[in-house]
């Protein structure tokens, strides 16, 4: 018996769908003559109109135009710009029914990668709006300023943006200084600092980075974590939630369980957040280093252990600096999106460290990069994860692995 062609499916088509799940990457599942839809703007068990924006080989895209049977979990989006701006995609739901929604993905996302049934509930952090201290936007060629469509270069003209804290919300910032055609990068230090930089972008397969134009503020501010200031670059990372920080940390000690003279490998260690907090624990005769491929943020980890004897710091790319090492007691990596990747994780093993702790912002790179622990002997003993960036898909976990039993 041989089974029924699926639909082709036209860009621009309005399709009538049941929504079935949540999948990764902010989309919901639906499915249409045998066709698979990713769609934006759902609630799962909702009946819904959704217009077709993009067709590939397996699957179609698609957004909601109307809502024929809401779920009892869709709300008012707070911001008058939900469905136009590519940023806040989550903003229909309710707050606590997007955590569930980001547990079912870890879940699924665990399940299908590293085939292992993984049971965790995302963590309230900070109240669903007003919770963003850093973030980059662009002007358009009238120079007004806003965040890009979703899956577009189109910037959308914003006024204002609910989850922003106040004191950078776009009315308080110099927009007529900063011109048509630009990158913006805002931040609020913890000290009340604020720092305002543009820079020119070319635009085509990838966005260059150009040299940022700092139009307020100094080159770096100051942010408290613990009981530590961290001095962070305009150009460096740190955690754009002003509630991640001390979240993270805490998290990350709790499963690291230093100790006295243990040697703590710090991978994609930035400015130092996670070194600054260990470093009293691991006491004189501890060793903490830094590894990090910014030279930005490795210029603001020196500064910020400058004469600090046993804290090292090293700029380069973590799956090349990780083979100068010959063993860790604990190692701390928080990669970027793509994970770590096996290289790293094949070197990393090979250090044997007692624990592991990874800090995820992908939970399918982390599920993949469970799977080379998993193989490599190590197995997952807990995971945490946290609402660090709520009204949208995205996640924060932090998993502990340690060695293996052998029997």
């Amino acid at each position: 018996m041989t089974e029924s062609p699926r639909k082709k499916l036209q860009i621009g088509e309005i399709l009538r769908v049941e929504i079935e799940k949540v999948a990764h990457g902010g989309h919901f599942i639906a499915r249409h003559e045998g066709a698979v839809l990713f769609v934006r703007h759902a609630i799962p068990g909702e009946m819904v109109e959704v217009e077709v924006t993009g067709v590939e080989k397996s699957f179609a895209r698609a957004n909601v135009v109307a809502v024929i049977e809401p779920s009892a979990h869709r709300m008012q989006p707070p911001c008058q710009y939900a469905g136009r701006c590519g940023g806040c995609d989550f903003q229909h739901i309710d707050s606590a029914y997007q955590r569930t929604l980001k547990s079912d993905v870890i879940a699924e996302q665990f399940a299908r990668i590293a085939k292992m049934e993984v049971e965790v509930v995302v963590e309230e952090v900070s109240s669903p709006l007003h919770w963003r201290s850093r973030f980059a936007a662009s002007t358009n060629s009238r120079g007004e300023a806003g965040f890009k469509a979703q899956r577009s270069n189109e910037v959308i003209s914003i006024t204002s943006c609910p989850v922003l804290i106040p004191e950078i919300d776009f009315p308080t910032l110099p927009i007529d200084q900063v011109g048509a055609d630009k990158r913006i990068e805002v931040a609020l230090s913890s000290t009340g600092e604020r720092s305002v930089a543009s820079m020119n972008l070319r635009t085509g397969r990838t966005e260059v980075r150009a040299k940022p134009t700092l139009i307020e503020g100094g080159k770096s501010l100051t942010y408290t974590a613990g009981d530590r200031d961290y001095f962070v670059s305009q150009s460096s990372f740190w955690q754009s939630n002003i509630s991640a920080p001390e979240v993270l940390l805490d998290a990350v000690l709790d499963f690291a369980k230093l100790q006295a003279g243990d040697h703590l490998l710090d991978l994609y260690g930035g400015v130092g957040l996670f070194a600054g907090a260990a470093l009293p624990l691991v006491g004189p005769g501890g060793r903490i280093d830094i590894v990090e491929g910014s030279v930005s943020a490795t210029d603001d980890a020196r500064r910020n252990f400058d004469g600090v004897a046993n804290i090292h710091v090293h700029t380069g790319d973590v799956a090349r600096e990780i083979k100068k090492f010959k063993r860790a007691d604990v190692i701390v990596l928080d990669p970027p999106r793509t994970g770590a990747g096996k290289p790293v994780i094949d070197n990393l093993v090979k250090l044997a460290a007692r624990a592991i702790i990874y800090v995820a912002c992908d939970p399918a790179a982390l599920a993949r990069d469970t799977t080379y622990l998993n193989e490599a002997g190590y197995h997952l003993e807990d995971i945490r994860s946290f609402d660090l960036f709520p009204m949208t898909h995205h996640i924060e976990s932090i998993a502990l692995y340690t060695p293996r039993e052998v029997s």
